[in-house]
């Protein structure tokens, strides 16, 4: 097959002394015996997306390895030594457990230690949140986490975070990306000064369940706390290292672990996906709360900061809630504490995301706090609260299963939220409600809103020009009427308008800038549009609401709103 000669100047490039005999000795065997995956490897250079830098493992400036991420760090490192001038530099990093996790981040630290860098290095697999409070407890510049989240086996990635425990946004990403570009491979210093690395464990994990509690327990006596049967699964991931502590710390004894997933595992053998937000994923823990009559399942996602949660309705059987619905549970009972202790000032806000359920905004309003809405990704979330230092955080979450309590950490948590929906579901047990029964008043005090999600995958090259084209189409030539709802307006955030189809009059969007659509109709429905930022997808996210005057009705309301996604979704040629 034809490579473009630019693919072919990179791919001689590795093929120097600057890479190992190894790596070139891989590249050679591609070229004659799987020219379309040396291309693959070669076609272009790994991007930072949402959830920072993602990618399949192996050789080329496409892939996952000492090398690419080498020169992030070099960039990375060039970066702070420039950024904070006559400084003790200091990074903290952590890794999840994931195949070769544990040696890129010794690949890591050691780059920066080899740039004069103070290293904090976990000496085992941990959480990504506790990465970033770890980064803040230990006063450091930026921090890293080797994770590739709920991805493939083969995936693996790497998230930068900085001095406020947030991961990087603009201008600094860009800033860091130029530097990293700038670099050539053989100006990578990989020779570690093993003086400079600290490895770092029991310590910052007792400061770590200690400060989840603080922010995460709300005087949940200690009778509920004992008699909610809860099932957790860490889906052979890192949360095994701190839920059950933190769980057992904070009161609750009867915590039943699902044995076979207990295990961290990069191959995640008992699932197809590691992916709370998959109902799948939960199916043992949903046989094991049937086989003990638990009145909770929590599952988290590999590395940490997302949870799926399955609770049970009104008749006893076991549902998967989803991302919006915890989101929104956790939110208003957050907002009730801090109500009645008597927090809320005028000088507090909750975070949320445009892709996530609107519903966020009527909670927002009824307490009389700000709802700052942000783009995808929690590091948006962690920017207000570094812009706003004025205003306190209550808590925020988006509709991908992420949730964050408190400022303590600066990432979606689901070690914190996981105590925290523990404490809702055994307050509501021992006032003869349930989790399920709190969410059915919410609706009726604010609505019925229901969320879908479809995600197109559309892999390698062809792939990204098919994306690109479905983004084009529905810029240039959109619909005007979607399900016989005139579509009333169109928010752009990669041009940063908003237009309203009915008047014409045209606003400017504060938000950065970004690859999203998002249609509103008449009826209140939202449709939105974007490209992943780490994963070869296109996602649609539709939401609908409704009113609904009694608990009794929302059976009927909801099966009319899931006829009306369903009517959106064939309307838009989506099945």
């Amino acid at each position: 097959m034809h490579i473009e000669q630019n693919i072919l100047d990179k791919v001689n490039e590795w093929l120097t002394p600057a890479f190992d005999e190894q790596t070139q000795n891989a590249i050679k065997e591609m070229m004659t015996s799987n020219p379309k995956e040396l291309e693959e490897s070669f076609y272009k250079n790994l991007e930072f997306g949402t959830g920072g830098m993602r990618g399949v493992m192996g050789v080329g400036t496409n892939r996952i390895n000492k090398y690419t991420l080498g020169k992030n760090t070099q960039g990375l490192s060039d970066y702070m030594i420039q950024s904070f001038p006559n400084e003790q530099l200091k990074v903290a990093i952590a890794y999840d457990c994931r195949h070769n996790s544990n040696t890129l981040a010794k690949v890591v630290a050691d780059v920066f230690s080899a740039n004069g860098i103070h290293v904090y290095l976990f000496s085992d697999m941990r959480p990504t949140p506790e990465l970033s409070f770890a980064l803040k407890h230990l006063n450091c510049h930026a921090g890293i986490v080797l994770t590739a989240s709920h991805n493939p086996p083969e995936y693996n990635g790497y998230k930068v975070y900085w001095q406020d425990g947030g991961q990087l946004v603009p201008p600094q990403d860009n800033e860091i990306i130029q530097k990293i570009e700038a670099l050539n491979y053989n100006e990578i210093k990989f020779e570690a000064n093993e003086n400079l690395i600290e490895y770092i464990d029991i310590q910052i994990d007792e400061a770590f369940c200690k400060s989840t509690i603080a922010n995460a327990s709300f005087n949940t006596p200690s009778s509920a706390k004992e008699n909610l049967k809860i099932v957790y699964t860490s889906l052979h991931g890192t949360s095994i290292k701190a839920i059950p502590n933190v769980l057992a710390q904070a009161g609750y004894s009867d915590v039943n672990v699902v044995p076979e997933q207990a295990e961290p595992n990069g191959d995640f053998p008992t699932v197809k996906s590691p992916n709370p937000e998959e109902p799948e994923a939960l199916t043992m823990a949903l046989s094991l709360a049937e086989k003990i009559n638990g009145d909770i399942v929590i599952g988290t996602d590999p590395d940490s900061d997302r949870l799926g949660v399955a609770v049970r309705d009104t008749n006893g059987q076991m549902i998967l809630l989803n991302g919006n619905q915890t989101m929104v549970i956790m939110t208003a009972f957050l907002l009730e504490q801090w109500k009645r202790a008597g927090k809320i000032t005028g000088n507090q806000f909750i975070g949320s995301t445009i892709v996530s359920t609107p519903m966020m905004l009527e909670l927002a309003s009824a307490y009389e706090v700000e709802c700052k809405v942000g783009l995808t990704g929690f590091k948006w979330i962690a920017k207000f609260i570094k812009d706003f230092p004025q205003l306190q955080f209550i808590g925020g979450g988006e509709e991908s299963f992420g949730f964050m309590v408190g400022d303590a950490v600066r990432d979606k948590d689901a070690v914190g939220a996981t105590l925290l929906v523990c404490e809702i579901a055994a307050q509501a047990k021992a006032a003869g409600s349930s989790l399920y029964k709190e969410l059915l008043n919410l609706y009726v005090d604010f609505g019925l809103y229901k969320e879908h999600l479809i995600s197109l995958t559309k892999k390698g090259i062809s792939g990204l020009q098919e994306i690109n084209q479905m983004m084009i189409d529905l810029r240039e030539n959109p619909v005007a009427e979607i399900n016989g709802q005139r579509v009333v307006c169109i928010e752009d955030y990669d041009n940063s308008t908003s237009r309203n189809l009915i008047s014409g009059e045209m606003e400017t969007l504060s938000i950065p800038k970004s690859n999203v659509l998002i249609y509103y109709l008449e009826d209140g429905s939202k449709i939105c549009a974007r490209p992943s930022g780490t994963e070869p997808k296109i996602k649609f996210y539709f939401s609908v609401n409704d009113t609904v005057e009694r608990i009794e009705d929302i059976e009927s309301v909801e099966k009319q709103l899931d006829e009306k996604i369903k009517n959106i979704i064939a309307a838009m040629q989506l099945n």
